[in-house]
């Protein structure tokens, strides 16, 4: 469970590095969030076990993208730009690469098996999406010169990311059958939806409203709350797919 948490953050910051105007962005957003990667990369690494991973593909690529996060942080201080953005891109292959590989995808038909690889990235994207807005949110607390334009594409990413999940996840909902939704299950199904879907949705229009004022500082609070929300969402769909053997 550490290493699926890890490798999702890792995936969902680094992707939404690649999708957010970096130009408008300080070097030093970068050079701090390369370091959280690189912590996630170490967790990743002690987290893998010779039962799931027998190959130790997983842990090679989890200390590769150890190396590469150390590698980039590095390149953001010294003002390499250039050199940074193809750290951005290599960390965001690798990070999904090893997240799909550690990850165990129903294989029944082909059909099924891509739902769960999309299901999987799409978590990844809510979930890392959201930390990565809300760390540049609060990264406006000190540059507060810096453009609004990167924090208003990743609240647009973050709602993206939200009602992409809510789409695939529906899919799995509908497609189970023979399930009788009542006590416990009933229960996570719920929060599963008002909070992983439903809630970063509304906090995330909140946001853009928010920033229609400028006022960064309530704009980063509701972003947290939103991040809270992600993470019981997605906590709870994994209840309900270790129940079910189903993408949820």
């Amino acid at each position: 469970m550490i290493l699926q948490i890890a490798l999702r953050l890792l995936a969902g910051i680094s992707v939404t590095w690649c999708l957010m105007p970096r130009a408008a962005v300080t070097a030093g957003f970068f050079r701090i969030q390369m370091l959280v990667t690189l912590g996630l990369g170490v967790l990743a690494t002690m987290s893998v076990s010779g039962d799931s991973d027998p190959k130790g593909v997983v842990r090679s690529l989890s200390i590769a993208l150890a190396c590469l996060s150390f590698a980039g942080s590095t390149l953001w201080s010294l003002g390499r730009r250039r050199e940074g953005t193809v750290c951005c891109f290599l960390i965001s292959a690798t990070a999904l690469t090893a997240l799909l590989l550690s990850t165990q995808i129903p294989a029944a038909t082909p059909a099924v098996r891509a739902l769960g690889i999309a299901s999987e990235i799409s978590s990844a994207w809510l979930v890392g999406g959201s930390v990565a807005a809300m760390l540049l949110g609060h990264w406006h607390l000190t540059a507060t010169s810096m453009s609004l334009v990167p924090l208003t594409r990743l609240t647009h990413l973050l709602l993206s990311a939200a009602a992409l999940r809510g789409v695939l996840a529906g899919i799995g909902l509908w497609s189970v059958t023979g399930v009788t939704w009542s006590g416990v299950p009933l229960i996570w199904l719920v929060l599963r939806w008002s909070a992983g879907i439903i809630g970063p949705l509304v906090l995330g229009g909140m946001v853009l409203r928010i920033l229609k004022y400028r006022n960064t500082q309530s704009a980063t609070g509701v972003l947290f709350a939103a991040v809270i929300l992600a993470f019981i969402g997605e906590t709870t769909a994994a209840l309900l797919c270790r129940e079910f053997q189903w993408p949820l």
